[in-house]
């Protein structure tokens, strides 16, 4: 952990949205977290959305992007207050150009889980702690 899930309208102009860079940079924003997550643990993906309708359907082309951030419990207030306003801005500098052309609503949300409720296998983490990092 922590995973990160990226659900967007799929409206948005890919052309001007580099996905896959927003996906590596989320990733960074984590891993520059001072060892707060566990990097071989860090995952991000996105889930286009194909059925979606915002406020009463009048504006075809408005869209947003809503971010789920799913952590293990323990982690302090201030700690979880710090990652996600790191990941928020990154998304608000990333869908700045798309924000100025149409309505846009972009949230994020984090979500904090018991250890007790999830299964894991994982031998990503060994190459990290190989490496020293």
């Amino acid at each position: 952990m922590p995973h990160l899930i990226y659900e967007m309208t799929d409206n948005l102009d890919t052309s001007q949205t580099d996905i896959a860079g927003l996906l590596r940079q989320s990733n960074q924003v984590l891993i520059d977290q001072g060892g707060v997550f566990p990097i071989g643990g860090i995952r991000s993906r996105v889930h286009w959305l194909r059925d979606w309708c915002i406020a009463d359907g009048s504006h075809p082309s408005d869209a947003f992007i809503h971010a789920t951030l799913k952590i293990g419990a323990g982690r302090s207030d201030a700690v979880k207050r710090v990652a996600g306003d790191a990941l928020f801005g990154l998304m608000q500098r990333h869908f700045a150009a798309q924000a100025q052309q149409r309505g846009l609503a972009l949230s994020l949300e984090l979500v904090e889980f018991s250890e007790a409720g999830t299964w894991k296998h994982n031998n990503i983490h060994q190459r990290y702690k190989k490496a020293g990092a």
